[in-house]
């Protein structure tokens, strides 16, 4: 076979693994398959490799390891607050104290935001969710509205540094951002979609705070663990170390968060496997097949020429507002990680870490798919009784989504001609 046919086939085999994952990621699963994204993006890889779209070797050095090590490091850290009972103490406190249903709201969000921007809105989302449903439950209030600042303000808040999401840690290791810099710049945007997501809710409650539409059968299947402020303390020292570096040291950021995972797996309480059996996983496998699967499509050349087709007609995706604007349509489509790694080869202008960390983050808002904290908030609801359907959370995720990418998008514009 001529080799311009070897090279055609060998990319249309590549099109078309790539086209089948990511409608993976659209659909969550494939049809007459027991797949989720991250099987389809490991068979995907394995695809890759197997076809010879790119070796062993290759598909090695395409998984970016300083991202997975950042990404498992603050898994480990976050495990080590969720057995301490951290997280189930904070939000019981919160939950007691004696304000207006709006000033509690407020303070939820706020708290929210704050542990989603050191710790994974995830983990934060999973933690803290059903003992928010008990607690409001015992006060007489619609845990609803609750939830959904919940999720609003962890997804949100998440946007605040390098590490409070995988994307973000992602875009921070990719492309070099500086931890304080970056912090410095997504202060304003974040501070202004917290304080909308608070508006919007209370708006939309419109004063009607108890919980007189929730089913008489809702509960909570188990008590929160007490805290153990020992392992709380260490924890809490380790995560607090570990930003001092960030913020302070030339460091590598991977190697320094291992290090302090390193540290709390060294204990005399926690069994390791209790611990790394709270790891995601199937998180760092989706990262890492995703990884084999968008290096294999880079190696077409197939983007190249999408992108220099697509400058033709007007739209260049290494210029701010289109990038801005893909990132937007494309995480509500395939989900932030996926999407975040297919846009990254574009940022090329100054601003476009910063861009795309917020623009991804904030657009999980929009949908419940949109982001894993809104699916792992839906799930814990249901779980306790609570129903909130598509409906309920577009009632304020649209709005909450959409002011808040509207103030980004004006203070990036602002920001870039300073």
């Amino acid at each position: 076979m001529p080799a311009f046919a070897t090279i055609a086939a060998m990319t249309t085999t590549v099109l078309v693994i790539f086209g089948l994952v990511y409608l993976g990621m659209i659909l969550g699963g494939l049809p007459f398959l027991q797949l989720d994204r991250t099987g389809i993006a490991l068979l995907g890889a394995i695809a890759m490799i197997a076809s010879e779209a790119v070796s062993v070797e290759d598909a090695a050095r395409a998984i970016h390891l300083p991202t997975v090590l950042l990404l498992f490091s603050f898994m480990v850290v976050s495990a080590q607050m969720r057995l301490g009972g951290f997280y189930d103490w904070v939000t019981v406190r919160l939950a007691a104290l004696p304000v207006s249903p709006s000033a509690l709201l407020g303070a939820l969000i706020l708290v929210a935001a704050l542990l989603s921007a050191v710790f994974s809105n995830d983990v934060v989302c999973l933690a803290v969710a059903p003992v928010l449903v008990e607690a409001c439950l015992r006060r007489r209030l619609d845990p609803v509205p609750f939830l959904l600042g919940l999720a609003c303000a962890a997804n949100i808040g998440s946007a605040a540094t390098l590490i409070g999401n995988p994307q973000n840690m992602l875009i921070g290791q990719t492309l070099h951002l500086s931890f304080t810099g970056y912090a410095a710049l997504a202060l304003v945007p974040v501070a202004a979609g917290l304080a909308l997501t608070w508006a919007l809710i209370v708006m939309r409650v419109r004063g009607r705070w108890e919980a007189s539409d929730v089913p008489a059968g809702a509960h909570v299947e188990s008590a929160p663990p007490a805290l153990d402020r020992w392992q709380t303390a260490k924890g809490l020292a380790v995560a607090f170390a570990i930003l001092a570096a960030f913020l302070f040291t030339p460091w590598p950021r991977d190697v320094t968060a291992l290090a302090g995972a390193g540290l709390l797996l060294l204990s005399r309480r926690f069994h390791s496997s209790r611990m790394l059996g709270l790891v995601d996983w199937e998180l760092l496998v989706l990262f890492m097949g995703l990884f084999i699967v968008n290096d294999a499509l880079q190696r077409t050349g197939v983007p190249g020429q999408l992108v220099t087709f697509a400058a033709t007609m007007g739209l260049q995706l290494d210029h701010p507002a289109p990038l801005f604007g893909a990132a937007f349509v494309l995480s509500n489509i395939v989900s932030n990680v996926p999407a975040v790694m297919l846009l990254i080869p574009f940022a090329q202008h100054p601003l476009a870490g910063p861009l795309l960390a917020l623009s991804s983050t904030f657009a999980g808002n929009l949908f419940i798919v949109g982001s894993i904290a809104n699916i792992i908030v839906v799930d814990a609801a249901r779980r306790c009784g609570v129903v909130i359907d598509w409906r309920r959370h577009a009632a304020i995720g649209i709005p909450v989504t959409l002011t808040t990418l509207v103030v980004t998008a004006l203070y990036l514009w602002w920001h870039t001609g300073q």
